[in-house]
């Protein structure tokens, strides 16, 4: 029973208050979805944009060409893919292109910039060199990188005896701190053993 100037509030009217708070929680949800899918549309359309300018680049390309994708991907962030390991995405400013390339060491950036034309011409100009390293390795043209050549030595010096002389020295001395690192372990060996065998 409610006492005296106690005023209460139903059990309907703070249902209402909850329904509006759920309300105003969905709302703000739709917005911010909104706003990610406004985003990532105009990601995607500025990608297409690219792949429009790209698309005479695209259609050079031999049709028994396989490894090559041109294809533009939906998702969280969309891409253009150029082959299995390279596409170009949209940086965090959302107005610059960025031309990347996965590697056995990471990825690596091939291109970036705000400028469109700039980034299309680095994607030419690795799908060009995409084109000839295939072309060499069906030619079997692969040359190996030249070794520099060895000067010609004076004829007065013996090299190979001071080469051995030098590895022996090398040999020598690895096995100098070989020895002295048995010797320490040993003694820490040797001192610990002592302690816990005299009271």
């Amino acid at each position: 029973m409610p006492e005296a100037g106690e005023t209460v509030t139903p059990i309907n009217q703070a249902r209402s208050k909850l329904s509006e708070a759920v309300r105003d929680v969905k709302n703000a949800l739709a917005d911010r979805d909104d706003v990610v899918v406004d985003m990532r549309e105009a990601h995607r359309m500025r990608l297409e944009l690219l792949a429009s300018e790209l698309s005479p680049v695209f259609g050079d390309v031999p049709s028994d060409i396989d490894y090559f994708d041109f294809a533009l991907s939906s998702g969280l962030q969309p891409r253009l893919w150029i082959d299995a390991v390279s596409h170009v995405a949209m940086g965090r400013d959302r107005r610059t292109y960025r031309f990347v390339k996965d590697t056995r060491l990471g990825r690596v950036v091939l291109a970036e910039s705000p400028d469109m034309k700039i980034v299309g011409d680095q994607v030419t100009r690795y799908v060009a060199e995409r084109l000839v390293e295939r072309q060499r390795l069906m030619e079997g043209g692969i040359e190996p990188i030249e070794q520099p050549k060895p000067q010609a030595e004076p004829a007065t010096e013996i090299k190979p005896q001071a080469d051995v002389r030098t590895r022996g020295r090398t040999i020598l001395g690895w096995l100098g701190l070989v020895l002295v690192g048995v010797l320490a372990g040993l003694a820490v060996s040797t001192a610990l053993f002592w302690d816990r065998s005299c009271p």
